[in-house]
């Protein structure tokens, strides 16, 4: 075979260059500033068209390549749109480092049957392999079965559980899980709270309440809000989550059960109608089946060629 002898790259890219200037000039320069354009309507298609047939690249070819061309600029003009909706001035989870919110407090809320449990526990599973140490307060004293399914996560993951008989007061449940999170010097508190009671008001004063309790502690707590959503009620959920939105004012969304539905467009109508950020997505059944939301890695993955 014969072996090329090959230049300095510079000089053999600037010789490419000098070599194709014409027909650039002439021809395919004109057609990146068409496809430039804010509106790609069909004049724009035949004058790329006629460029490309003019140019001599040929008929069949011509009308390959504009048909390829057609479905990019669709493909980039909808990964553009979605990434854009998606996308906040915010930035993902991360308890700092230099200890002057110690411990950072995460208050979770929604309401029961979403896998607000699981999520903590994924939560918790998440901020234990960064290297954090984790104490879970168990302040969902309504459902009784709560606070042993939060021991029984915590004991997987291996963090420490808060938790009072079943019917304790709440309040005192993140009273005493903040206490002890500073005494073991915890980086990150994470607490349940319930996600049903007696009537919706009742519920929501319960939440303030435990809101206030922990701003008590540090005037800068919760530092974090996250509403559990599942992603497979779709519409249904919105309207729970408003609620929640207005009683506590949600400062991210942890969307579980992501991998158990095909409408993922439901990702959309969260971040529009809520505008509150997605943090994490649930994406399986074990503690390390989540990932923190990426506008930009869901979309690319959510428009892969299947």
């Amino acid at each position: 075979m014969l072996r090329l002898f090959r230049r300095n790259r510079q000089e053999e890219r600037q010789a490419t260059e000098q070599a194709v200037k014409p027909s650039r000039d002439r021809w395919f320069g004109r057609i990146v500033g068409l496809l430039r354009s804010p509106r790609l309507d069909d004049a724009v298609w035949d004058e790329i068209e006629e460029i490309l047939i003019s140019s001599d690249v040929g008929v069949e070819t011509s009308l390959r390549i504009i048909e390829q061309l057609r479905e990019r600029a669709v493909t980039d003009a909808l990964k553009q749109a979605l990434t854009q909706d998606l996308s906040g001035d915010f930035e993902g989870l991360l308890p700092s480092d230099d200890g002057a919110s110690k411990p950072y407090v995460i208050l979770m809320v929604g309401v029961n049957g979403v896998g607000k449990t699981t999520s903590i526990g994924k939560l918790a599973h998440h901020f234990s392999e960064s290297g954090k140490r984790v104490v879970i307060g168990a302040a969902d004293t309504f459902r009784a079965a709560a606070a042993e399914q939060l021991e029984i996560l915590g004991e997987r993951v291996g963090v420490d559980v808060i938790r009072h008989a079943a019917g304790a007061d709440p309040g005192a449940v993140a009273y005493d899980a903040y206490q002890a999170s500073k005494a073991r010097g915890a980086d990150v508190l994470i607490i349940d709270t319930a996600g049903r009671l007696h009537t919706k008001s009742n519920l929501m004063e319960e939440l303030r309440k435990i809101h206030r309790v922990l701003n008590r502690q540090d005037t800068s707590a919760p530092h974090e809000v996250i509403l559990t959503l599942d992603a497979t009620t779709g519409h249904n959920g919105l309207v729970q989550a408003k609620s929640f939105n207005e009683a506590v004012n949600c400062t991210g969304i942890f969307l579980a059960k992501l991998d158990g539905t095909a409408r993922g467009g439901i990702v959309l109508a969260i971040r529009q109608e809520l505008q509150v950020p997605i943090l994490f997505i649930g994406t399986g059944e074990g503690m390390g089946d989540m990932a923190p939301f990426d506008a930009e890695d869901f979309v690319d993955a959510l428009l892969a060629p299947v």
